[in-house]
This record gives structure tokens, sequence and C-alpha cells, in this order.
């Protein structure tokens, strides 16, 4: 539906002193303070008025500060007939006030009145009650014509002026508070997505770990179970015992990439193939640094290679190959088959699953299957 901009409020935020500045409200509140003390002086100063003359003179400046208060609370709740009802009060006070003597406070009143109403009311119930006020106005005004035409004109342009100038100060207030809701939910989207990451690591850590230290304990059972010798048993459970600790150093490895302190990717997967048996490593193409989450998914994707080929093919050489390309960096680790190793059913089978994931949220790939020998991973991530 299409606002009427004839029946629509000035918005709260500009009816109220929200965004005003500091030394504006001191020069608003000074300003009001010296006119009302100018109306008590002229009208305590006015010789043809005494006694309770100007007793019902202050009573009279106490009454109007209280309807006025209620006509800027009324306008700030968007409250239209109570806000024209304390209106009309206003301007009955001025009119009795200006019969009972009172002329300069009552005409300051009526400019007071017709400039009020045009800043704070919808424009369709502004301009009568403004017209009003300013015909009354005319009406008490002594001077020459053209002066009385001039002022009524010039509070006019001063009412719409202020209303167009407390718009614009409620339009920068919602400006400010729609870019700090955003920075908010921005900062609380970083938080969120920084958390998933770190959650994403530790996961890809412990699940690389584990699944490497149950390849070697599900082998220590079996040969328990076949009653093998008690050497061949003690070197599954103390290989087991290694992956442990690797797991611990690759978890501390990844808290200290999540702080931006990573060993070259290069060195890293030379310690890992040392740790292996038949791997050799290739690196080819012009070395370059890569983002964190990159090199993040270019080191999980060949420790979850290596431990399947442990699972899968335990004895098969395996080739890894790094190659820097231009737009992006490629991973390729291939083994030499062999027959499925007796763990090769053990694992829920999510390792390359998880590793595909990470790949497509970095913009990359993640292929694996069948080569011309064994099994091939290939992990391509844009850089």
């Amino acid at each position: 539906m299409r606002d009427n901009v004839w029946m629509r409020w000035p918005s709260r935020e500009a009816l109220s002193r929200v965004g005003v500045h500091k030394a504006r409200r001191v020069l608003a509140r000074v300003t009001r303070a010296v006119v009302l003390a100018t109306l008590v002086a002229t009208t305590l100063t006015n010789p043809e008025l005494g006694g309770w003359a100007l007793a019902e003179g202050i009573a009279g400046i106490v009454v109007c500060g209280i309807l006025a208060w209620g006509f800027w609370r009324a306008t700030l709740e968007h409250r239209l007939l109570p806000s024209l009802a304390l209106l009309a009060l206003l301007l009955a006070v001025a009119s009795v006030g200006h019969q009972a003597g009172f002329r300069v406070p009552a005409l300051v009143l009526l400019c007071g009145c017709a400039v009020a109403a045009i800043e704070r009311l919808p424009l369709v119930a502004a301009l009568p009650a403004t017209a009003v006020a300013l015909s009354v106005y005319a009406a008490f005004d002594d001077d020459a014509w053209l002066t009385t035409a001039a002022t009524t004109v010039g509070l006019a342009l001063a009412g719409y002026v202020l209303r167009l100038d407390a718009e614009a100060r409620a339009g920068a207030q919602r400006l400010l508070a729609q870019e700090r809701a955003a920075r908010a939910a921005e900062a609380e989207s970083a938080a969120l997505a920084e958390r998933a990451r770190i959650a994403r690591e530790i996961h890809d850590v412990l699940a690389h770990s584990l699944s490497a230290q149950l390849v070697h304990l599900e082998a220590a059972r079996l040969l328990i179970e076949r009653g093998a010798d008690r050497e061949v048993i003690l070197e599954r459970v103390v290989a087991a015992r290694g992956m442990a600790r690797e797991g611990l150093s690759e978890t501390r490895q990844a808290l200290s990439a999540l702080r931006g302190e990573m060993t070259p990717l290069e060195d890293f997967l030379g310690e890992l193939v040392a740790t292996a048996d038949r791997a050799g490593v290739t690196v080819t193409g012009e070395r370059q640094p890569l983002p964190a989450e990159a090199s993040q998914a270019v080191r999980r994707v060949a420790q979850e290679a290596l431990t399947n080929v442990r699972k899968h093919a335990p004895g098969a050489a395996v080739q890894i190959r790094l190659d820097y390309g231009e737009h992006e960096v490629t991973l390729d680790v291939r083994d030499s088959g062999g027959k499925p190793g007796e763990l090769s059913g053990s694992g829920a089978g999510y390792g390359l699953l998880g590793m595909r994931e990470r790949a497509e949220l970095l913009g990359g790939s993640l292929d694996a299957g069948p080569g011309e020998e064994g099994f091939v991973v290939t992990l391509k991530v844009p850089v």
C-alpha cells in the first residue's frame, strides 16, 4: 500500500530528541529560558496590569507550559485527537490572554502554536491548525499588513524547515541503527564461521588420528584372536600409541594453523611421507603461500589418503604430487594397489566425503576413485 504523505506523522525519531547534538539541545533550552524570562518580565513590568492581573498572567504562563508539554507528549505518541485538543486549548489561552491585556505573550504563543503544528502534526492536520493560528495572529497584530504577511509566511516556512530538518536527522539515526545492526550481524556471522572452522579443523584432526589408531588396534584384536606372538601384538599396540601421539601433535599444529602459525606445506608433506613406508612426494610449479583454509585442506586430504592406503592396500607404494598452478593448487595421491587389508571394512567411510565438502566450501573439488593400478585421490583448490 502506498504511503500517503499527507496522513503520515513525522517519525518518532524526528519528534524526539534522539540524535540531537548536545550543543544544540543546550542552545534550545537556553532559547526557551530566554523567551520564558522575557514573557515573565514583560508581564511583571506592564504598567497597565496589577494585582490579580499579574497573578493571572503568571498562572497563564504555567498553564501554557503544562499544555505545551502535553502537546509534545501526545505528538510523540502519534495521538492526533489529544494533540489537536491541546493545541486548541493553547490557542484559546492565547486569545483570552490577548483580551486580558497580555498582548506580547499572546502573540508569542500564537507564533509557537503555528510553528509547532506544522513541525509535529501530519500535514492534513498541520496545515489547517497552522492557518488558524496565523489567522488569529494576523487579527491580533497591530503592525502593517505587509509586516504581518511576511511574519506569517516566515513562521510557516520556519515550521516546515524544522520538520524537514527533524526528518533528515531521524533518517540519519535510522541509517546509523541499520549500520550498527549490520555490523553486529556481520560480527556474529564471522564468529559463527570461525567456530565452524575451528570445529571442522579439530574434527578432521581427531577423525584422522582416531581412524589410524583404529587400524592398529583392530589389527591387534585380530592377532589376539588368532593367538599371534606377543611381540607382533605389542608392535601393533605401540604403533597405536604412536598414532595417538601424532594425533596430539596434529591437534597442536591445527591450533597453530588457526593462529596463523603453520609450517610450510612442502615440509609438512615431507614429514608425512617420512612416517609411511614406500611413500614419496614431488612438488612442481612455482611455490607460493596459500591461504590458511586451502593449506589446511591439502594437509587433511593427504593425511586421509595415506590412512586409507594403510587400511585398504597395506604395503602399497604411494606417490604424492603437489602442483602449484597459476590459479589453483592440485594435490594428487596415487597408490600402486594391492590386496585389501584385514581392516578394509572398518570405518564409516566418511573421511573423503568430509574432505570433498571442505574442498567445495573453498570453491574447489575432490575426486577419488580407482586408477590404472590402485586408488587415486585428486584435490583442486583455487588460490
